[in-house]
């Protein structure tokens, strides 16, 4: 579960927006809004047959409590603070897979295109949370610097090294490492230069979970050597002059190759 990042405050912000004119009773296509002080939300889960008439309401307070833990951990971690509402759409399951499964390389939880888009669940559950996070950095990235083309480790990198610290959990442990170290044995690591296009969607989808995972672990390595710090300093500094290997060095004295040379050691590879 999130720690809860002034939740007090984050309760006080979330203000329900005006339901849609006609509540619907499942899921039909047709979204209901609600807003908070950061976000527009925009849903269509069959939730009420569920969890009883009021079930959509709750749900819909739940997910804009999540966003808005992750709204503040955002500042808190990484001084990002997207400056406009952003616009969040949560779809039931069968119409996520209806109509984003075929367009999408690889299985999906979500994905961010200008909106927040995720495949949604009865409830707010751990997963759905972990989703909502890390597509809410892509969504401050782009926010931050709209023009800018971030490589893909380091934008996934720091999505899934997001979601896990608003989450409470390591966001490279053990069993990634095993993963990677076995992926290494068997010849299927991907060179940086494979995962530093502005997407990971070029990809095979066999490589996809090696993507990720390298990417993440190029993530940690910085936090490793600099802590958040260093995350705040790299982010600082790329934002403004698109400079990735000087915003590295001022943040861990390390150039995009040398961090991948430092993350293959610290991995034993």
């Amino acid at each position: 579960m999130p720690r809860c990042l002034a939740l007090v405050a984050l309760l006080a912000a979330i203000v329900p927006g005006a339901p849609s004119a006609a509540r619907d009773a499942g899921a039909d296509g047709r979204f209901d809004e609600r807003e908070s002080r950061h976000f527009l939300l925009r849903e269509d889960v069959a939730i009420d047959q569920h969890t009883g008439p009021h079930g959509s309401n709750q749900f819909e307070r739940d997910v804009l409590r999540t966003l808005e833990v992750g709204y503040a951990a955002l500042d808190d971690a990484l001084g990002l603070r997207p400056p406009r509402r952003i616009e969040v759409e949560v779809y039931d399951p069968a119409i996520f897979d209806a109509q984003f499964a075929a367009l999408l390389p690889f299985p999906a939880a979500g994905f961010y295109g200008g909106t927040i888009r995720v495949r949604g669940d009865v409830a707010v559950t751990p997963r759905l949370e972990s989703t909502l996070h890390h597509e809410l950095l892509h969504a401050a990235l782009d926010a931050a610097a709209p023009s800018l083309a971030v490589p893909a480790w380091l934008n996934e990198g720091l999505a899934e090294w997001f979601a896990a610290r608003v989450d409470g959990r390591p966001a490279f442990g053990r069993a990634h490492r095993a993963m990677l170290q076995r992926a290494a044995a068997q010849g299927a690591l991907l060179p940086i230069d494979a995962i530093s296009q502005p997407t990971l969607t070029r990809l095979a989808p066999a490589d996809a979970p090696v993507a990720y995972l390298e990417a993440t672990a190029l993530v940690d390595e910085i936090d490793r050597r600099g802590g958040e710090r260093a995350l705040r300093t790299l982010l600082e500094h790329y934002l403004r002059t698109g400079d990735l290997d000087r915003a590295l060095e001022r943040a861990i004295r390390l150039d995009v190759r040398g961090l991948e040379a430092a993350t293959a050691a610290s991995l034993g590879l």
